[in-house]
């Protein structure tokens, strides 16, 4: 059983079955309720954003993957592909406005700008097709993929509406038990750590990865919720005050490789914080 976000016809739901082909998906409308569905054995796997090639990074599944304690176990790459949609019957020139979420929205701006369409935002784009449908509206359309149209008995007015063609979305699979990790296939691990504040320190940290020639992929830093802010011991006026990060960073090696436990060690010697969130096989399908 798998839970990816949003209502049916998401485009989690699309990743979920591109994942697992044949998992029972069940929709989830936040991503907080998600990981506790996981954790909770309501169901096995979750299937969430982590970043889209055109709106970046999700950075609240990134702060989630720190408070829960799952298992990054996979990863799949969707190629989104945003569709307009009305009811039966209704045409372009009817539409004063269009339902979605804001980064489809966002992605869609070229082509709503040219048919002077009113952006409304919502939670995610598959609600909007089933708002629209729903409550029969017949001045509004949504952003969505074909399979929200085919769910909520919409008509796709136009396809490929996104002023990208290359818009991916990459999504991350969840589970309570890691993978044991191989050297057959591709494989990324993803990690988080922290540093002491000082000149040279993450250089430090990612000299160990490029001393071993294991390629990183990310690297993301997010601001310590708990110690967001300090301040330097000395009275000085105008000491400038700064940050406790957190970096998150994806390499190209499997933790089944030597090579890859040695930079870990090595990282572990002067991090002040290290946990390994996940070592999972790369989705090349998207290659």
């Amino acid at each position: 059983m798998m839970i990816p976000l949003g209502v049916g016809g998401a485009y989690s739901e699309s990743a979920a079955e591109k994942a697992y082909p044949n998992c029972e998906a069940v929709p989830c409308e936040q991503f907080d309720t998600a990981f506790e569905a996981v954790e909770r054995w309501i169901v096995d796997r979750a299937v969430l954003p982590i970043e889209n090639s055109l709106g970046g990074s999700i950075h609240r599944n990134y702060d989630l993957l720190l408070r829960h304690h799952l298992h990054i176990v996979g990863e799949v790459k969707l190629a989104v592909r945003h569709c307009l949609l009305a009811n039966h019957g209704v045409k372009i020139e009817d539409l004063k406005r269009v339902l979605s979420h804001p980064q489809a929205l966002a992605q869609c701006e070229h082509t709503l700008t040219k048919l002077s369409l009113v952006r409304e935002a919502v939670d995610d784009t598959a609600g909007a097709a089933k708002h629209v449908a729903f409550h029969k509206l017949k001045d509004s359309g949504a952003v969505a993929s074909a399979a929200a149209a085919k769910i909520y008995d919409l008509n796709i007015l136009a396809e490929d509406i996104q002023d990208d063609s290359d818009n991916v979305t990459r999504f991350l699979m969840l589970a309570r038990e890691p993978i044991i990790p191989g050297t057959d296939r591709p494989f990324k691990t993803s990690i988080v750590f922290s540093l002491e504040e000082g000149p040279g320190m993450l250089f430090k940290a990612l000299a160990v990865f490029a001393l071993r020639q294991i390629n990183l992929t990310k690297i993301e830093s997010r601001p310590l919720r708990k110690r967001s802010l300090r301040v330097s011991d000395d009275n000085n006026n105008g000491t400038p005050k700064y940050f406790d990060y957190l970096f998150y960073v994806d390499f190209e090696a499997s933790m089944a490789d030597q090579n890859a436990q040695n930079a870990l060690r090595h990282l572990h010697e002067f991090a002040t914080f290290l946990r390994v969130l996940g070592s999972y096989p790369v989705d090349t399908s998207m290659i």
